[in-house]
């Protein structure tokens, strides 16, 4: 079975230095940290509203860290432009609403298709590579191969966010039919979005994830246990997780 990757997102590390002004604390170190610990990729979403990350925090991710840099964006002209400005690793097209607080659900990949058509072309032009973030459904996911993105990032919010035991296990099954079909059509499968040390194990037991992206919830345990001993903690269960499912495959 693969190894699972880690990708940190560091937006609130700037949200808490926004809400004050100033430079501390610093999302870039947090982004060192975070390599130190064990994460194999660094995430920041650059806003509209510039709500969290700035511009020169992209500037500095990209000229400072080492890691891959996954540059979440809205599909947007300023936001193409500054994707092929920096050219990071890979670019995540999310939704973004002004009025949200945070990503409320996936991206429409099937109603926006010839919208996105254009975005997409022009950063695998450029040799980013494109991500779509969209819910665990099977037209989102055609779309997404329609649109020659040759990854899609599965949000896992509602699954988090479930209130009963059963809703989470249906949720949870929907992400696992929507792994497997986007696997089976040859996507690189990713996941996020409200992950925690409770709800990241039956995510990282799917074979068919290549990768998670966590932030907020790591952020916050920071505030209690450091920030590297959070990024490991989590590492330590997404390792455990995809070690028990691949014996309970080779059984």
């Amino acid at each position: 079975m693969s190894y699972l990757r880690l990708g940190v997102n560091i937006d609130h590390v700037a949200t808490i230095r926004n809400a004050r002004g100033g430079q501390h604390p610093d999302p870039v170190r947090a982004a060192r940290l975070a390599a130190e610990a064990g994460a194999d990729g660094i995430t920041a979403h650059l806003r509209e509203d510039r709500r969290h990350i700035s511009d020169g925090d992209i500037e500095r991710l990209t000229r400072e860290i080492d890691l891959p840099l996954n540059f979440e964006m809205a599909a947007t002209d300023e936001m193409l432009a500054i994707a092929l400005k920096h050219r990071p690793h890979a670019a995540c097209i999310v939704p973004e609403k002004r009025e949200e607080v945070t990503t409320e659900g996936g991206l429409d990949a099937a109603g926006l298709h010839n919208h996105l058509a254009r975005f997409c072309a022009e950063l695998k032009a450029a040799g980013i590579r494109v991500s779509l973030f969209i819910e665990a459904d099977k037209k989102q996911i055609d779309a997404a191969v329609s649109l020659g993105a040759p990854v899609v990032e599965l949000h896992t919010g509602a699954y988090c966010e479930a209130a009963t035991d059963a809703e989470r296990a249906t949720h949870l099954e929907r992400i696992r039919e929507a792994a497997r079909y986007g696997a089976g059509l040859g996507i690189e499968m990713h996941a996020g979005h409200g992950l925690s040390f409770d709800t990241v194990g039956p995510i990282a037991e799917m074979p068919e994830f290549h990768e998670l992206n966590i932030g907020h919830f790591l952020v916050g345990e920071a505030i209690f246990g450091g920030l590297d001993s959070s990024i490991r903690r989590m590492r330590a269960l997404m390792d455990k997780a995809r070690a028990g499912a691949s014996g309970r495959v080779g059984a």
